[in-house]
């Protein structure tokens, strides 16, 4: 790179390099030119000598050019000769060198020949189509957009004359306006996921004969995630589904009934049964009341198929009140725990939906109002009013007096009670047949239970119970630096993930966690119950234990003077009778 110049010479000027491998004119020596261009030979350099006659074989006679092409032809031949190794030719190797050189012309060539000339002559054994081909890789981005790529494309015959329609009254709600709002407060997911999730409740609301729908949060899992969608069914679609259900069931009854008539004819002795009574198992609510008010459908990732979740039963509400377990996201997953879960992941993931709407889903007061009808009915039946409509003359009140004041802020979803219902239900309660049937089995009855009577429907959150000293609930505005333009934001503390929103007249209710409740301390399950007794002891099984030699002796004296006294007394009644006969 640095290279000197003479005196004089510009050195942008272009020089022809100078070689000892030129062409020269007829008749000049080759030597004499080379010696001109090198310069004579010193005495310790290799080629010093060979100009000096003697030494050249040409030097005494002009060499024939039928000679000199022998001479080449045998060093070709000689260069073609192949490997009995490698059965490759130097003549080929060397050519394919050269031309990978010159297509390629890299950079100081001559430092990488041995290199260059390694790689030709492996690809020489390389076979232009193997059998075992190289696994095309599916990158993970690209199998996520295949899968949500059906989310983009309308459905057949969906132009621009259905676009009035859409546009019209629609049960879709509007995700990203919902996403908006709590994205103010750093709530919520990605700008993309909620648009695919928007798009996932279309494609549901498409399927589906839905009402009203709502997208209601995402609970964690540990190896995949659930949406969930509330919807609720036009009227008359639900009752078809419940009326397959009980015909199912009575089926199943009946079926039963038979095997239970010929069981009693095969088995005439049988051994004596349990008088034990389990406890009467407590119906679920129907379809559309109670904690099966909605319907919930759930999905790994948009895009996925939706998944209708059964309804919830009390047993399943009761029990996962007392076990805490992390959601798989596998919905046929079994429920291992103490005490025994009555189904399975899906069944649990239902009674924690439940318990968590219940317990978080709130709005601003006023904004719901008790029909003034229905009202009074339901008070004088004693179970508390259950429904509920909007206030069209509902005012919505400042964002500071609804962050200072938790009464402000009302609960619109009915209180679950222990017994793992909404509305309370007397299992022991008995039809007038039933009653008249067994009036002798009335005393071993337990004493009547105490209704269960929680929280009305509408009550304010001031009235919640706090954890401790942590309140339940958390108010705080959206944002501190922009107050006229704040929204308010309230956090469950309860339910960790679970968040409201107010705006005007637009409120909602969201929830992003692992579906668990907050507990204080850690979470012990509860002991196994102690091991029944097999029988009760008394003196009557109690073994007795083995008389000394003694109180043998002593038992047969007594019994030896009871036999004489009974002898004794039958000669007296025998000579009685003699004397009474000659009388």
């Amino acid at each position: 790179m640095y290279q000197s110049y003479a005196v004089g010479l510009d050195p942008y000027q272009t020089q022809e390099p100078k070689s000892a491998y030129q062409t020269y004119a007829v008749g000049q020596d080759p030597y004499q030119a080379y010696e001109r261009a090198h310069g004579p030979y010193q005495p310790h350099e290799p080629g010093y000598g060979l100009h000096q006659p003697g030494h050249s074989p040409y030097d005494d006679q002009i060499p024939d050019p039928k000679s000199r092409m022998l001479a080449i032809q045998n060093a070709k031949a000689y260069l073609l000769k192949s490997s009995t190794t490698s059965g490759l030719n130097l003549y080929d190797h060397l050519a394919n060198t050269l031309t990978k050189i010159l297509d390629e012309q890299p950079t100081n060539a001559v430092d990488i020949i041995e290199n260059i000339s390694k790689d030709v002559k492996w690809a020489q054994f390389q076979k232009k189509m193997d059998t075992l081909r190289d696994e095309h890789e599916i990158l993970p981005t690209f199998e996520a957009a295949e899968k949500r790529k059906a989310l983009f494309l309308k459905a057949n015959g969906e132009g621009d004359e259905e676009l009035e329609e859409e546009i019209g009254e629609t049960p879709l709600p509007n995700v990203m306006e919902t996403a908006f709002y709590f994205e103010q407060a750093g709530i919520g997911l990605s700008k993309d996921e909620s648009y695919h999730i928007f798009l996932a409740l279309k494609k549901l609301i498409s399927v589906q004969p839905i009402q009203t729908c709502r997208f209601w949060g995402k609970i964690l899992g540990l190896e995949m995630n659930y949406i969930i969608a509330e919807v609720q069914y036009h009227e008359g679609e639900e009752e078809e589904e419940t009326e397959e259900e009980e015909v199912i069931e009575e089926g199943g009854e009946r079926k039963g009934e038979v095997e239970d008539e010929d069981e009693e004819k095969e088995k005439e002795d049988e051994p004596p049964k349990s008088t034990y009574k389990p406890p009467p198992v407590i119906p679920k609510e129907e379809n559309g009341t109670g904690a099966n008010k909605y319907v919930y459908f759930v999905c790994n990732e948009p895009g996925k198929p939706w998944v209708k979740l059964p309804p919830v039963t009390p047993a399943q509400i009761v029990c996962a009140r007392k076990i805490k377990k992390f959601f798989t996201g596998r919905l046929d997953a079994p429920v291992v725990s103490f005490p025994p879960f009555p189904g399975n992941e899906a069944n649990y993931l239902r009674a924690q939906i439940a318990r968590i709407s219940a317990g978080t889903h709130i709005s601003p007061i006023g904004f719901y109002q008790f029909a003034e009808e229905e009202g009074d009915e339901e008070e004088e039946g004693g179970g508390g009013r259950d429904t509920y409509e909007e206030n069209p003359d509902f005012q919505p009140l400042s964002v500071v007096e609804m962050v200072d004041s938790l009464s402000t802020w009302v609960h619109h979803v009915q209180n679950i009670l222990k017994q793992g219902r909404c509305v309370w239900l007397n299992p022991f309660q008995k039809s007038e047949e039933e009653e008249e049937d067994e009036e002798e089995e009335k005393a071993e009855e337990p004493d009547e239970l105490q209704q269960e009577i929680g929280p009305p429907l509408l009550t304010p959150l001031s009235e919640d119970e706090g954890i401790q000293n942590i309140p339940a609930w958390t108010a705080q505005p959206s944002t501190n630096l922009i107050p006229q333009y704040a929204v308010p934001i309230l956090q469950s503390n309860r339910w960790p993930g679970a968040y409201a929103f107010a705006s005007g007249k637009k409120f909602d209710n969201i929830y992003f966690g692992w579906g668990h409740k907050y507990s204080p301390e850690n979470h012990t399950p509860s002991l196994p119950p102690p091991v029944q007794a097999e029988y009760p002891s008394g003196p009557e099984i109690m073994e007795t234990r083995d008389p000394t030699l003694e109180e043998e002796l002593a038992f047969k004296a007594a019994k030896e003077e009871a036999l004489a006294a009974a002898e004794e007394e039958d000669d007296e009644e025998d000579v009685e009778d003699d004397e009474e006969e000659d009388d």
